[in-house]
């Protein structure tokens, strides 16, 4: 067991780590085929792996200061037909009063959108961005947005 005798180095270290950022969540997306055909829908898929010992706010987390985490997808030209947000589960937290609707291990949140029968060149790319909070147990982080360009060639 160790003792600290210099309460200032340690109020220090405590005020310094509650400014990091959460670590470990990455986030990650692509088309379910490298190639797309004009005049197709395409479907696509954005993966969040959350470490344990954190959560994020679901897509729709049942508290008004609770930043949901979200998707959107810069089409550029294309039609978007759907997000589909997942399911998340119901926990109770030291932060909070009421329970919260989290997302905990591998999020998959698929979308498609359409390729017109017009569209010209030979490579599709798509901007998404996916906006997050990660939490603890006890205090929850900045929220955070992750862009990702995910591409896939026309035919």
């Amino acid at each position: 067991f160790m003792q600290y005798r210099n309460p200032i180095i340690l109020s220090f270290a405590i005020f310094f780590v509650s400014f990091l950022p959460a670590a470990g969540q990455t986030v990650k997306g692509n088309f379910a085929r490298s190639a797309v055909s004009r005049g197709s829908i395409v479907k696509g898929i954005i993966v969040i792996d959350i470490p344990d010992g954190l959560h994020v706010n679901s897509s729709k987390p049942n508290s008004e200061y609770a930043i949901p985490t979200s998707v959107s997808i810069d089409t550029a030209g294309l039609r978007p037909i759907s997000v589909k947000y997942p399911e998340g589960t119901d926990r109770k937290f030291q932060f909070s009063e009421t329970e919260l609707n989290v997302y905990e291990g591998k999020v998959i949140i698929p979308f498609s959108i359409t390729v017109p029968k017009g569209f010209k060149g030979g490579k599709l790319a798509v901007r998404a961005v996916v906006q997050y909070q990660a939490c603890t147990e006890e205090v929850c982080y900045a929220p955070k947005n992750k862009e990702l360009i995910l591409t896939a060639a026309v035919r």
